[in-house]
C-alpha cells in the first residue's frame, strides 16, 4: 500500500466528534503530548506538506486554531473536530467553521475539513475530489 493510500483509507475510516469544549481541550492535552512524534499539519487546499511539522510548528497550530475555532463557532459545542482516537489519535480532522456545509449527517458530497493533522503523509484531497471538468472551469475562471 502507498502512502496516497494509506492516507485516503485512513481519511476514510472511523472517527469520533468532539463534542463539547473540555473534550477539544483535552484532545489539546493528548497531542502536545505526542508533538515530537512526526505530525503533518494539512490545509485541504493547500499543496499537501512534504515534511512533518516540528514541536514548535506542531504546538503553535494548535494554539491558533484553537483560538479561530473558539472566536468563529460561536456555540456552546464544540462538534467540528474529528479524532481516530481519543487516547492515541493519529488522524485529526478539524473543519473550517465558515464551510461546515453538512459535516454532520449524510451527504453525497460532505465539504472537506479545513485542516488534518495526520502522522502518515498527507494526499491531495482537492485534486481526488474535483472531477476534471470542474478543475478546468475553475482555472479558467481564476486564470
Amino acid at each position: 500500500m502507498t502512502d496516497t493510500t494509506d492516507f485516503r483509507s485512513a481519511f476514510r475510516g472511523t472517527f469520533s466528534g468532539v463534542l463539547r469544549w473540555p473534550q477539544l481541550d483535552a484532545l489539546w492535552v493528548t497531542l502536545r503530548g505526542v508533538a515530537d512524534d512526526g505530525w503533518y499539519i494539512y490545509a485541504v487546499g493547500e499543496a499537501p506538506p512534504s515534511r512533518v511539522a516540528s514541536a514548535e510548528e506542531f504546538n503553535r497550530f494548535i494554539d491558533e486554531v484553537d483560538v479561530l475555532l473558539r472566536r468563529e463557532h460561536q456555540e456552546d459545542y464544540c462538534g467540528i473536530v474529528y479524532a481516530d482516537s481519543f487516547e492515541v489519535p493519529a488522524f485529526v480532522k478539524i473543519f473550517d467553521p465558515n464551510n461546515l456545509g453538512v459535516s454532520c449527517g449524510y451527504s453525497d458530497n460532505p465539504p472537506l475539513p479545513g485542516w488534518i493533522l495526520s502522522r502518515i503523509p498527507p494526499a491531495d484531497l482537492r485534486a481526488g475530489a474535483l472531477p476534471g471538468n470542474r478543475r478546468r472551469w475553475w482555472q479558467h475562471l481564476f486564470s
